[in-house]
């Protein structure tokens, strides 16, 4: 129980990575409040299963690119919880195209959900972080972010300038006690992925190494290690949980 006693929030956390996730800490004995776009059964579904952990668990609807929605998440996660001792920026959309016939607006909402949310994220979660001389901050980019991907020149983007982010705020927090880091998943079995035509799916498969996708447990196995107190001297690092792929 690396994390009991420990409150976390975590973006985009009704599903997929982002409920791996949360379990994951709140099987550390982390309690959790996660935030979700708009698929309420699935946010009710990791609810429940979280209060089976015993942890306390909250869930609130909101968007990560609103800066209201962020101050009312992290103001929320304070008085229900208490503190805020990690935070976990998961939330992310795809809205892929190639770069001549993207629209301008299909690029600006996965920059503003991927990379600006996380940053009101970290700006809201900073100053109580701060404040207690003591934080987790691990941010979702991507393999993708380091290799590029056709058809995905927005999220490649979003996700490359998540890192950056992650580097800059790590100096930025770190005589506070607050590290920042990263976690690049790679192929990972999930809905969206699931969803990829068999040739492409093998395609991929074959620029992994081990030779597999990876499952969003390994992703969350990553998380909970960097918000853990074992990782107090990790800060400012891109963690690639890919099987190789990025090599």
């Amino acid at each position: 129980m690396r994390l009991e006693g420990k409150n976390a929030v975590v973006t985009g956390g009704s599903r997929g990575i982002g409920r791996a996730i949360c379990l994951e800490l709140a099987r550390q004995g982390a309690n959790i409040l996660f935030s979700y776009a708009g698929n309420t059964s699935a946010s009710e579904e990791t609810l429940a299963q979280l209060r089976e952990l015993g942890v306390k668990a909250i869930a609130l609807q909101g968007d990560v690119a609103d800066a209201q929605a962020v101050k009312t998440l992290i103001d929320t996660a304070m008085k229900e919880l208490g503190s805020l001792d990690i935070l976990v920026n998961n939330a992310g959309i795809t809205r892929d195209g190639l770069a001549m016939t993207l629209k301008e607006e299909d690029f600006d909402a996965v920059v503003d959900t991927n990379l600006k949310g996380a940053f009101l994220c970290m700006k809201e979660a900073a100053r109580p972080m701060m404040k207690a001389r003591y934080g987790r901050i691990v941010n979702l980019t991507s393999v993708v972010a380091l290799r590029g991907n056709p058809g995905q020149i927005n999220y490649c983007a979003s996700k490359a300038g998540l890192i950056g982010m992650t580097k800059s705020l790590a100096k930025e927090l770190g005589s506070r006690g607050v590290t920042v880091n990263a976690v690049a998943p790679g192929f990972i079995d999930t809905d969206m992925t699931a969803a990829m035509p068999e040739s492409a799916r093998q395609a991929m498969l074959d620029t992994i190494p081990l030779s597999r996708p990876g499952q969003p447990e390994d992703v969350a196995r990553a998380v909970a290690f960097l918000a853990s107190d074992e990782a107090a001297y990790i800060t400012g690092q891109v963690l690639c949980v890919d099987g190789g792929m990025a090599m």
